[in-house]
């Protein structure tokens, strides 16, 4: 009996350990700098993307994020929301290598990079930055934004890594936008992407209900897999001890 015991105490032991193990793995998995939507249609007009930044030190603050457009394909129109919980941007333009022309004439020069700073991101929390367009390129199937995130402690994240097709997702992912063919994805019509930025109240909640609930879902599948294996071991240990007895 003691045997039995024994061996349902370990199994006990293990399912724990593996169900924190896995609780853990997919907090850190979820904890990236990321751009929402995650796609837009090429060429889309008047729409807005938003950089959610989450803090994952426990004892610092972030108090800089810097975003990095793509030059060689420009977003136009670039406009960013109003000073909002302490944060303020500085937007730095670039002369373009090769003009643009758009029905309102050549364009020479684009956003390159948004810098904000003076407010802060505590432990467990995080922000979202909205940015607003005036117009996508129509050249290219994605856009990646590489991101530098600075914390208190002088610390800084380089969200620089660009997810290969096919391969294990880098350490550090730079937020990525997928362009889709016109008429397809998210954000793929002007009406399904408004022109004005959200509301700084908005700012902390927007998309959080749809990256919660697959995250949820993730989770409780996660547990409920955990759960089967604890099934399994103590059945195991029972049948042991029917047999010995």
């Amino acid at each position: 009996m003691s045997t039995a015991r024994t061996a349902l105490r370990r199994a006990g032991t293990v399912t724990a350990l593996t169900a924190a193990g896995l609780l853990a793995a997919a907090g850190m998995a979820s904890a990236h700098v990321t751009v929402h939507p995650e796609s837009y249609a090429k060429g889309a007009t008047d729409g807005v993307l938003t950089f959610r930044v989450p803090n994952e030190e426990d004892t610092a603050s972030t108090t800089k994020v810097q975003v990095f457009l793509p030059t060689d394909h420009p977003v136009l129109g670039v406009l960013v929301s109003p000073p909002q919980n302490g944060w303020t941007a500085k937007v730095t333009n670039t002369k373009l290598k090769t003009p643009v022309k758009t029905d309102d004439g050549t364009i020479t020069d684009a956003v390159s990079e948004i810098t904000w700073t003076g407010g802060r991101i505590g432990a467990g929390q995080y922000q979202d930055f909205d940015v607003a367009f005036g117009q996508l390129p129509d050249g290219t199937d994605q856009l990646t934004f590489k991101t530098l995130q600075t914390y208190s402690d002088g610390k800084t994240v380089r969200w620089i890594d660009v997810p290969q097709s096919g391969a294990d997702e880098p350490e550090n992912p730079a937020p990525v936008l997928k362009l889709t063919a016109k008429g397809a994805g998210e954000g793929s019509t002007p009406a399904s992407s408004s022109a004005a930025p959200k509301s700084p109240d908005s700012s902390t909640s927007s998309a959080a209900s749809s990256d919660s609930t697959a995250r949820g879902l993730g989770v409780a599948g996660l547990v409920v897999g955990v759960l089967g294996l604890a099934a399994a071991a103590f059945a195991l240990v029972r049948n042991r001890s029917a047999k010995a007895s």
